[in-house]
């Protein structure tokens, strides 16, 4: 997922409004963002197939250090515990640990069976959304578009800048997510992808926390 687990973050601020969106973001891509890195340092890995549609032309082949359901849980704990340490806030410890953990269910949902529970086990998950784009263009939408409407609803722009920053991140991303779904297959190299996935997610956090500071909460 990408919309998916931003729609994660979006929904986080509406719960607990005294969290940063930026910091949510980082919770709910966390997965994601280690991927990258693992990827790029050949520690997890992906195999290219000649495919029309991104979903269809690759599979991640061991992905248990970044995505399993035990780094999940653990990854909650931890961000849960280091938001309570730092900010003294129970709700917002749950909600950012809740957001980690949402990683791996929302990729469970999407993904075909390689959503593993832990290193070392070799039995994995999935209920394979990806493989029917209009099932994944109308729930995971939809969970993008009501994640949007309540966040929109859930804060105020200060000023003009805060209406255009968010609506403008909102439509890229909506691309990008479009894109990803039934856009062509990338450039079959394990390299390649995880350098620009992890530039894309890193942009995708920093605009996070600056509509956070434009957008505050309507508390």
């Amino acid at each position: 997922m990408l919309a998916g687990h931003v729609a994660a973050g979006l929904v986080g601020k509406r719960i607990a409004p005294r969290v940063s969106l930026g910091t949510l973001v980082v919770a709910a891509v966390a997965a994601d963002l280690l991927w990258c890195v693992f990827l790029i340092a050949g520690i997890e890995h992906v195999r290219f197939f000649p495919g029309v549609h991104t979903q269809d032309s690759l599979v991640a082949t061991d992905i248990a250090y970044s995505h399993s359901l035990l780094t999940g849980v653990v990854g909650a704990a931890l961000f849960g515990a280091a938001y309570l340490l730092l900010r003294r806030s129970g709700r917002g410890a749950w909600v950012i640990g809740a957001a980690v953990l949402s990683h791996w269910l929302l990729d469970f949902v999407s993904h075909r069976p390689d959503m593993p529970l832990a290193p070392g086990v070799s039995r994995a998950f999935g209920l394979g959304l990806w493989d029917s784009i209009p099932a994944t263009l109308a729930i995971e939408g939809g969970f993008w578009l009501l994640a949007v409407v309540l966040y929109a609803r859930a804060t105020r722009a200060k000023n003009r800048m805060g209406g255009y920053a968010f609506w403008f991140g909102v439509v890229l991303l909506t691309a990008a997510w479009i894109h990803n779904v039934a856009g062509p297959p990338p450039a079959p190299n394990a390299i390649t992808l995880g350098t620009s996935s992890l530039v894309f997610f890193s942009l995708v956090v920093a605009w996070a926390y600056w509509v956070n500071r434009l957008r505050p909460a309507a508390l």
